[in-house]
């Protein structure tokens, strides 16, 4: 997992859009624009751009227009020298600030993220302290924004990509400084959506179902009293786990779907939700107070209105984002850069290809009967390693006694990989290794003169091989994040198009964990099992992301519907989702399955992101097989942050399409149909010659 700041996070929320405002005359635009031409050497159409651009975050508050005409006269640069002048100082500058920021951010995060700290009470609260929240306020408020504004305009999305290929490297860190000052949505308008947001998260955050008093239609109870289920994610994951209970498995399944079901429907009871005094019976319907049936009443309709409060919250702010005038506009073409009919023809091109029902057929064949709804959470394609992990943790420890121990050889592990040696110390020296006290991370570096943080469990007695797994997966973040700050052209240019395009490295250096141990056992049929895991969780989630961006269009369309209203609209446009993609693969029609996720409610329109990962990390991983990694990372990951498709066209010769994933995974499972037969043939055998 790649560790973002919460400073670069608030700034990336904040600076994705441009601000409508009337206060500036368009008279004055156009004297003041005409007025810069007469000395200025820079091609009209920029000062046009970049002066209206200026007068639209321009307010009362920050001068008069004779005071706005004035500032731009006196602040646009002359001629292409002094831009680039500019530019530089902006780097060096932007660089110093967002760079020393984060680093005291890691600083004071060090108790509550790592080893061998006393804990304090106060450590939480300096870990939440941010020293640049205000960041974009002051920019405005000092002007230096607007001189950003003003020389360095915004261009859209539609623009980026019609000038992909024609500007240079100076030019496409010019139209990423534009990206970072273009909305002043009014504070009372974002406090709204925080509230409405944070409202959402904490309805989800405390919705849990006690298991202990959830019932079979027969009375039988299968859960333990003291388990409790956030929903959708842990309901989801006791589903997945109850495939390795041969005998009570299937019963299982039948009842957190029914749960599911009530959830989606809004038929739940009330009482039943992160309470325990009521048994529950949800395929039958029928709850108890004790052995007394009792009627209680339904949560009626809240999951859709915090729904319902995200999109008012967020509408609200739709006046002051003229480029981008919905938040499905803003969330497509500003955050994940990717056009939203791109995204939805992608999307279906995957769900209806042909190769998912080979998929399909394997599961039905693994599992010994007819697919059900829920098995689009299917989790039985997991890599098989011929080692036993308890010997895998014998080795790690043995090898990496201490962080010390592991960081010293992760210039062996660079070379393993195929960089060359100068090249590793190179990166190695830009990396830190910390004792995580979670599960492990990656937090980037943003300044030169910064280490990126490496973070993994390494225990008392050493690292076991869960950590060096971890450890490998976040050793792949800080190479891209040591490469995309070091090597790209200029700062503003620093990073990646997206997280997807991180994560693809770090799985690709996960991969070869069992080679970097020497086992001389990397199971290649896992290379299988895991891309045919990644292929079924890419076609659930991207069924569940269209549902997600029909509901937002609804909504537009309807925005006076009540949350009963809404309510009805989500499952049938999950049924019409479901039946269309879904039905015919799975033989069975009319489930509402698709609306039960959970970051619907809390996370607006954030769903895309998943299987756009599962797309660019294949595609990039593809591309890599057979070459030199080293060379192709440092190749691929320097090239700087430009828009995703021009980026991968570069990258490895092809934008992103889901075509090349379905053909690999219908032959995957082809392969391993093939491997399962064979296996099951030679226990058959080894049976009689025991016998």
């Amino acid at each position: 997992m790649k560790k973002i700041s919460t400073t670069l996070v608030c700034i990336l929320l904040i600076m994705t859009a441009a601000a409508q405002n009337t206060f500036i005359p368009k008279g004055i635009i156009q004297k003041t624009s005409s007025e810069i031409q007469k000395n200025s050497r820079i091609s009209s159409l920029m000062i046009m751009r970049g002066v209206t651009q200026t007068a639209e975050l321009w307010t009362e508050a920050d001068g008069t227009p004779e005071e706005f005409s004035a500032f731009c006269i006196e602040n646009f640069c002359s001629d292409s020298n002094e831009k680039q002048s500019l530019f530089n100082r902006l780097c060096d500058n932007f660089e110093a600030i967002m760079g020393h920021n984060n680093a005291v951010i890691i600083s004071l995060c060090m108790p509550v993220h790592c080893v061998g700290y006393e804990t304090l009470p106060i450590d939480e609260m300096f870990a939440a302290y941010d020293g640049s929240s205000h960041f974009t306020e002051d920019m405005f408020a000092n002007k230096i924004a607007f001189v950003v504004t003003l020389n360095f305009p915004h261009f859209t999305l539609k623009e980026k990509s019609e000038n992909a290929e024609k500007w240079s490297d100076l030019e496409w860190g010019y139209a990423r400084l534009g990206d970072w000052f273009t909305s002043r949505v009014p504070a009372d308008k974002l406090q709204a959506i925080t509230a409405a947001n944070t409202a959402a998260d904490t309805y989800i955050s405390n919705y849990n179902i006690c298991m202990g008093s959830v019932k079979a239609a027969d009375g039988t109870q299968y859960w333990n009293n003291d388990l409790k289920l956030i929903t959708h994610w842990g309901l989801r994951d006791e589903l997945k786990a109850a495939y390795a209970d041969s005998q009570n498995g299937l019963e299982k399944q039948k009842i957190i779907y029914a749960i599911m079901k009530n959830i989606i429907g809004q038929t739940i009871p009330k009482d039943v939700i992160n309470r325990d005094e009521y048994f529950w019976q949800p395929t039958v319907d029928k709850t108890y107070k004790g052995t007394e049936l009792v009627s209680l009443p339904r949560e009626n309709d809240v999951r859709y209105q915090y729904l319902l409060d995200n999109f008012h919250a967020v509408k609200a702010a739709d006046p002051f984002y003229p480029g981008n005038t919905t938040f499905l506009d803003r969330r497509f073409n500003d955050d994940l850069e990717f056009s939203q009919q791109d995204i939805e023809n992608l999307f279906t091109a995957f769900l209806s290809s042909p190769e998912v029902q080979t998929v399909a057929d394997l599961i039905s064949k693994k599992l010994g009967r007819k697919l059900q709804p829920w098995d689009i959470w299917y989790s039985g394609f997991k890599n098989r390693s011929a080692v036993a992990e308890s010997d895998l943790d014998r080795l790690t420890r043995a090898k990496y006694p201490t962080k010390e121990a592991f960081a010293a050889d992760l210039p062996n592990i660079l070379t393993t990989l195929g960089f060359t040696r100068e090249k590793a110390d190179f990166i190695c020296s830009h990396v830190t290794v910390d004792a995580s006290v979670g599960a492990g991370h990656a937090w980037e570096s943003m300044m030169k003169s910064d280490n990126a943080r490496l973070r993994t469990r390494i225990g008392a007695n050493g690292m076991d091989y869960k950590g060096f797994n971890i450890g490998v997966h976040e050793f792949g973040h800080n190479v891209e994040q040591t490469f995309s700050l070091h090597n790209v052209p200029n700062y503003f240019l620093a990073g990646v198009p997206n997280t997807a395009f991180t994560e693809a490295l770090a799985f690709t250096f996960q991969q070869r964990d069992l080679q970097l141990l020497g086992t001389n056992s990397q199971d290649t049929i896992g290379e299988y099992y895991d891309l045919l895991d990644n292929f079924w969780s890419c076609y659930e989630i991207m069924g569940v992301s269209l549902l997600d961006i029909q509901v937002w269009k609804w909504m537009y369309a309807n925005p006076n519907a009540t949350a009963a209203e809404l309510k009805e609209a989500v499952n049938t446009m999950a049924l019409e989702i479901w039946n269309q993609y879904y039905a015919p693969v799975f033989k069975v029609k009319d489930q509402p399955i698709l609306a039960v996720y959970s970051h619907m409610i809390d996370a607006p329109l954030y769903l895309s992101a998943y299987p756009l990962g599962y797309l660019i990390s294949f595609q990039l991983q593809s591309y890599f097989k057979n070459k030199n990694l080293g060379e192709e990372v440092e190749r691929v990951f320097s090239q700087g942050r430009l828009i995703p498709q021009y980026w991968l066209q570069k990258a490895v010769g092809s934008k992103l399409t889901a075509t090349p994933f379905v053909k690999a995974a219908a032959n995957a499972a082809q392969v391993v149909g093939n491997y399962e037969k064979q296996q099951s043939s030679a226990q058959k055998s080894t049976k009689k010659v025991k016998k």
